[in-house]
Parts: structure tokens; sequence; C-alpha cells
């Protein structure tokens, strides 16, 4: 049985374009970026023409690009690089309820280092409203950061606006991007953010490297350290092939989003009418409109998330109950509680995130087999009806 995979926001799998770029610097030109022979110099040729390009497609300058292995180390790299500035001795950060634990963790480990940290709540939809924000900042803020859309629900953020009052404020504002990169528009002049995080292997490039965007003259310290890689801001040896994969991937994606953008928005449409047709009372979970387009996340009341998962695993389709990153906890997603799901409803949730790969057929495949399992799952449920 072929698996149909629609957990693209969990991981995309690499494009064979990717890895054709990628193969020659694992084999036939292996040279570390920072060694000065011939070999090494053409390393680091490879990793600046791809920090050149990358810096292109977002709107950047070159030396604006920091390499990383991915969104979670760039999202510490923001919040702590900038925390550790300490621009006039700030202390406060602001950040909001639905952002990936990347960014949530990192504030709170901040907190036990004596920051105060000031979450942002949102609407049932999972938005921020931008004078919550505008009431939130402090003199002593040091960072906002608050994500481009959200990787559970795919909520999209006013993030240019929240940018705007943060500036206003001359405090920094860093946004996680790594769902949205491929699937929306990012210019980091158009959105004026400060910092911006990003991950490759969200868009078909591959596991393990990343970017931090970090706008010049954004005071930020290192949070590593070691050699003098990225200009001082990021020590450990450039990882090459990655860096060449990523560039490809983003290239790609921006190339084909005009066309490929419509097409998730349709087969996710199809997908959301369809269920919504033939299994009673399902939740829309996440913004009607502004949201992704690929994601599609639904409560099913009375079925509880992980037996659907599992169900549908069984019948060769792969989906996820939230976050790839929170699959191990039992407690209901913070995504969901926090846009005021109650608990037993959060806990039916599945999150559908299609990709390239996805067709029609793969729709109408889960159409078929995912209303019985509700049916049967419904049926088992020890718990009382939801309505």
């Amino acid at each position: 049985m072929k698996m149909i995979y629609m957990d693209h926001s969990a991981t995309t799998p690499m494009r064979e374009e990717v890895l054709e770029a990628m193969l020659p610097y694992f084999t036939e030109q292996p040279g570390n970026a920072s060694s000065v022979h011939a070999a090494g110099r053409s390393a680091r040729r490879t990793v600046e023409a791809a920090r050149e390009e990358i810096a292109s497609l977002l709107g950047a300058a070159p030396d604006e690009i920091i390499f990383t292995s991915g969104g979670t180390e760039s999202d510490n790299l923001a919040v702590r690089g900038v925390a550790a500035a300490g621009r006039d001795g700030a202390r406060h950060l602001v950040t909001c309820a639905v952002e990936h634990e990347a960014v949530l963790n990192t504030c709170r480990a901040l907190a036990g280092d004596g920051f105060e940290v000031t979450v942002l709540p949102v609407d049932e939809h999972g938005m921020v409203a931008p004078d919550d924000l505008r009431r939130a900042i402090r003199p002593d803020t040091a960072l906002v950061s608050v994500m481009t859309a959200n990787n559970e629900v795919g909520t999209i953020q006013p993030v240019r606006e929240l940018a705007a009052i943060a500036a206003d404020a001359s405090v920094p504002f860093h946004t996680d991007a790594v769902q949205a990169i491929g699937k929306m528009p990012i210019n980091v002049e158009d959105l004026r953010v400060d910092l911006l995080s990003v991950s490759a292997h969200k868009f078909h490039g591959p596991k393990g490297v990343g970017v931090l965007y970090v706008r010049s003259g954004t005071a930020m310290e290192p949070t590593q350290t070691g050699g003098h890689h990225e200009a001082g801001r990021r020590a450990g040896t450039e990882n090459v092939p990655g860096i060449v994969g990523m560039a490809r991937a983003l290239a790609l994606a921006c190339e084909e989003m005009t066309e490929e953008v419509p097409r998730l928005r349709a087969l996710r449409d199809r997908l959301q009418e369809g269920l919504m047709q033939r299994v009673a009372r399902v939740r829309l979970n996440g913004h009607p409109a502004e949201r992704l387009p690929h994601i599609l996340n639904l409560s099913f009341p009375n079925a509880e998330g992980e037996s659907l998962l599992l169900s549908l695993d069984a019948a060769g389709v792969a989906v996820s109950t939230g976050s790839a990153c929170t699959s191990g906890t039992l407690e209901p997603s913070h995504v969901l509680t926090a846009m005021g799901v109650p608990p037993e409803t959060a806990h039916g949730s599945l999150r559908f995130s299609l990709g390239r790969g996805n067709t029609a057929e793969h729709v109408d495949y889960v159409l078929e087999k995912l209303p019985p399992i509700v049916e049967r799952l419904r049926e088992m449920s020890p718990l009382p009806d939801v309505r």
C-alpha cells in the first residue's frame, strides 16, 4: 500500500533537483569553506553564491543572512541573541500564545534567567490584535517575536502592522516564517522585520539547515562559541551541501508559488468542504480566510485525535494531530487551547498539510476513508456527546 503523505508542515520530501545540486558537495567537492587551500576556497565561493541567492529571494543583503541548522536554532539565536545584546539593559520580551515551542520555550527559559515575558493572547482564529502589542511594549522591551503564520492552524498574523508598531517603539521585531516560506510572498523589506527564521526542510529542501535573517544594525550576540564562522555570529563549520540544497529549493519554491499556491488552496478547500458534508459536527480551527493555502486543521468532537491519526495511517494516509515537535505529549495543543477550543474538542483534532505530491485523487481517498473512521470512533467513545 502506497502512503498518501499529507504532513508537509512537519517536513517535506526533498526534490530531485535539490538532491542533484547537493550531491557533488558530498563527494567530488568536499572542501571546508573555512580552509584556505583551493578546495576550501571553492567551497567558500559556493556558500557565498548561495547566500547571495537566498538574500535576493528574501529581499535582504547577503551580509544579513546567517546559516544555521534549521528553524529551532534560528529562533533560539534570534531570541537569545537579541536578549543577550541587552539593548540599554532591556529585560522584557513579548511573544504570543500560539508561537512554536522554539520561541515559547526559549522565552520561558529566559524568564528563568530574570527576563520578564509578556505572552499576547489570540482571538478564536489564532490571530494577535495589534492593539494588544501596542499596549504590551514597554521602555525596557528588548524584542518582540510573533510568527508569520501558525504551523498548526495556518493563521497568518498581521506581521507588517505588528512590525511597524515595534519599529515605532524602536524595538527589534522577529518573525518565525518557517511555515510561510514558499506559501506566501516573503520579503523582509516589505514586512519591515528585523529578524526572520527559515528552515529548508519545510519547502522541499534538506533537513538540518536554515537561515536567520538579521537586519543590518540589529544588535545580537552569538549563542554558541567556537570559530569565526558566519562573520562571528554563528560558530560551526558551514553545511555546504545543505546550504546549496536550501538555495535551490527556495529558488524553486519562489518560482513555482504563483501556480502552486492556488492548486494547494483548491485541494485544501475540496478536502474541507467534503469532510464537512460527510461528517457531522466538524469544527474548523484557524482563520477562515487569512491562513496558509496548504493547512487544514479540523476537530472531530468525540473522536480521539491519536486514534484518528493511527486509523488513517493504517489506511495509508499520513497526517498529524498538531506540530511534529509536540507529538510526544498527551496535552492538548497549546495553539488550540489559546484559541479557546475546549480540551475535549482539541483532543479530537487533525492537521492535514498538503504539498507538491498531493492530488485530487488523494483528497477523494481521504474523503472515502475518514468519515467511517470518525463514526466508528464516536460509537466507541465513553465521553458524552459534544455538540
